[in-house]
C-alpha cells in the first residue's frame, strides 16, 4: 500500500507541475510582443546607421564617410570634423582658439609663444612650450598662437588628428 501512494503522489505533482507550467507558457506567450510587427519591427544595420546620422545632423544620405582635404604649407582649416594632418619636421602645426590634436605617430613637442601651455586633457595636466607629447592623448589649445611640432633631432613626420582650425607654418 505504500508504494501506490508514493506511485498516485507522483503523479500528482508531476501532472500538477505540468499543468502549472502550461498556465505560465500561455502567460507569458500573451505578454510580449511578437518582433517584425508594428509593436516590435525589426530594423536593418543600414536603417540604423541612416538613423545615427540624421540625429546627430549629417543628414540622411551616404553613411560612407568623406576624406576632408589635410591642406598644405600655410593653409588654414576650420571644419568641425576630425581631419589627419602630417607635419614635417620644421613645420609648426599651429591651432586655431578651440582646436583640438590627437597625436597618433612621431615625436611631438610643444609650441607657444608664451610661456603659457596646452591642456593633456588625457592626463588632467598642462604641457608648456617644449614639453613632450604622448601619443593617443588628447590636447585642448584655448587660444591660438600655441600648437605642436616635430621633437628635434626627429626626421620622422607627425600624423595628427585635428578638430577645429589650424595652421601649418
Amino acid at each position: 500500500m505504500k508504494t501506490g501512494w508514493k506511485v498516485a503522489t507522483a503523479v500528482v505533482l508531476i501532472g500538477g507541475s505540468v499543468w502549472a507550467g502550461s498556465l505560465l507558457s500561455m502567460q507569458a506567450e500573451g505578454a510580449g510582443t511578437t518582433p517584425g510587427t508594428a509593436d516590435d519591427p525589426v530594423v536593418t544595420k543600414s536603417y540604423v546607421d541612416q538613423a545615427i546620422q540624421q540625429a546627430i545632423g549629417g543628414g540622411g544620405g551616404s553613411t560612407a564617410p568623406s576624406t576632408p582635404s589635410t591642406g598644405g604649407s600655410g593653409s588654414s582649416s576650420s571644419d568641425a570634423g576630425i581631419q589627419i594632418v602630417d607635419v614635417k619636421p620644421g613645420k609648426i602645426l599651429v591651432a586655431a582658439a578651440g582646436a583640438e590634436f590627437i597625436v597618433r605617430s612621431g615625436k611631438a613637442v610643444i609650441y607657444s609663444a608664451d610661456s603659457n601651455g596646452v591642456a593633456d586633457l588625457t592626463d588632467g595636466k598642462d604641457i608648456t612650450n617644449g614639453g613632450a607629447v604622448a601619443n593617443n592623448h588628447l590636447l585642448s589649445f584655448p587660444r591660438e598662437g600655441r600648437g605642436i611640432q616635430v621633437q628635434d633631432g626627429d626626421t620622422h613626420n607627425l600624423t595628427v588628428m585635428v578638430r577645429g582650425g589650424y595652421q601649418i607654418k
